[in-house]
């Protein structure tokens, strides 16, 4: 039986005629659509539809009208797609199995002619970002779809793809097949180090805008949705020596870790502040750079006793530190501050906004500290009114971080070395104002040393599991709270 309907947008003659052809080979395959911006475009063995853009309402909609076969396959790339030995069958009948409402399977990727493995990770319920990778092969139950479609009330540009897959998780599993079923090209060979900031990049604000919206009405829907009203912060009745304590972790950074703490001692405040680094037993020559600048008394080096900490364990032992100041301030041993006055104006933040947290605005560099794009990164997705919900879709919080001390102590730091900046944003959220400093304050430097600069695509899906993971007890936790009110 023809049990799938096939829409894919339309490239080029050759390479849409190509992945037609594939399509139309399979046994399983009826209706191929391909979706263009002209009525021009005619490929044979398919009908032209003609739409705005793949990720719009209106197309999502056209393509709930068009469908008619049992499951409905949506191809995102222009590129051409190849399919494994009956892999669309395998993956009809893995649908037709789980009852799923979207099924995605691993894949191959052709990178400037290298082929390498794609695993995907599992989707669970605060896979909430938008660039949540599902592969280019999306086979959607019909009947969840066009439900999904019906309940499709607002008309995006950019968002209406990332609606359709929030609203078939309401009601339909989303399912991955950890089998390679197809191999596509891709374009972009970029490391992950370049990728990581496109959803912050100034230029794509538009389509942020569109994708907060989408989320804030889904976790409206599901009742996770925190209205803008925050717990009071009283900063009186604690007793500390500093008024701030600028907290640096670092292990083996002997090529930047000067700069970071001169930039740290070189603040300008008119309250006593001193600088907390945790040397977490490097072994490059970081700890003799420490010994030397150790002469000012306003830095404090620690080494902890235990052996497995990773950064948030670190900044655990920064903070119960007896000489941590009131607020502690973050500060990689990659980056700097960007003036002397940052300092000042974070615990301003503090008061002026009554915040148990402070996020500030940085500047992305080389190791020159020359500016590079996206260039200035300032999250104004972040905002009184919904930034604690629209956290749930975006990856970071931004720098410099800063915390209310006593409130930090009782929260902690995971103790991991990806994503403990993130859980806490979350977590402090959840009942308390994040403040917000647009002016930039902090330099945050690119370069090959960067443990980030590029990730094998398993280590990146360890770290997206796990921010994924965060997401999902979060969302919990939102859920159980409002549900009690």
């Amino acid at each position: 039986m023809k049990k799938i309907d096939c829409f894919l947008p339309y490239g080029d003659d050759a390479s849409t005629q190509r992945t037609v052809e594939v399509l139309r080979a399979s046994g399983v395959v009826d209706n191929i659509y391909v979706l263009a911006t002209s009525a021009d475009v005619c490929v044979a063995q398919s009908e032209t539809v003609v739409i705005d853009t793949l990720q719009s309402t209106a197309t999502i909609r056209k393509i709930a009208e068009k469908t008619s076969a049992a499951f409905t396959l949506i191809y995102t790339k222009t590129t051409p797609l190849s399919l494994g030995y009956f892999a669309l069958e395998r993956m009809v009948s893995v649908a037709t199995d789980a009852d799923a409402g979207l099924l995605y399977a691993d894949y191959r990727q052709i990178v400037n002619g290298k082929v390498e493995a794609v695993p995907l990770i599992e989707y669970q319920e605060g896979s909430l970002r938008d660039d949540f990778n599902f592969g280019s092969v999306l086979l959607y139950n019909t009947a969840s779809l066009k439900e999904a479609a019906a309940r499709m009330s607002v008309d995006y540009r950019f968002g209406g793809l990332y609606d359709l897959r929030l609203k078939v998780s309401q009601k339909s599993g989303l399912i991955h097949l950890n089998e390679i079923l197809y191999t596509e090209e891709e374009k972009d060979d970029r490391q992950s180090g370049e990728k990581q900031f496109d959803y912050v990049d100034p230029r794509n604000r538009a389509v942020q805008i569109e994708m907060e919206l989408v989320c804030t009405d889904y976790l409206k829907e599901i009742g996770g949705w925190l209205p803008p009203v925050f717990k009071d912060v009283s900063f009186d009745g604690y007793t500390f020596a500093n008024e701030a304590s600028v907290i640096i972790p670092v292990r083996n950074r002997v090529n930047t870790i000067e700069d970071a703490v001169k930039s740290a001692l070189s603040q300008t405040p008119d309250f006593p502040f001193n600088v907390i680094v945790i040397d977490n037993h490097s072994t490059d020559g970081t700890t003799e750079v420490l010994q030397r600048l150790s002469a000012d008394k306003r830095l404090i080096r620690i080494i902890p006793e235990q052996k497995d900490l990773g950064i948030g364990g670190c900044w655990n032992v920064g903070v119960h530190h007896a000489e941590c100041g009131k607020f502690a301030v973050q500060l990689d041993s990659d980056d700097v501050y960007s003036s002397p006055e940052t300092l000042t104006q974070i615990v301003k933040a503090f008061y002026e906004q009554n915040c148990a947290m402070v996020v500030g605005t940085y500047r992305m560099t080389n190791f020159s500290m020359e500016e590079i794009p996206p260039g200035i990164i300032d999250h104004k997705e972040w905002t009184p009114e919904n930034g604690r919900n629209n956290a749930l879709r975006i990856n970071g919080l931004g720098a410099p971080r800063a915390f209310f001390t006593p409130i930090l102590r009782e929260i902690k730091v995971p103790n991991t070395s990806y994503g403990e900046d993130y859980a806490l944003g979350l977590n402090f959220s959840r009942k308390y104002q994040i403040g917000r400093v647009y002016d930039v304050l902090y330099l945050c430097r690119r370069w090959e040393g960067n443990s980030d600069a590029s990730l094998s695509i398993e280590k990146q899906n360890v770290n997206n599991s796990y921010k994924d993971k965060i997401r999902t007890l979060e969302l919990q936790a939102r859920l159980r709270r409002m549900s009690k009110n």
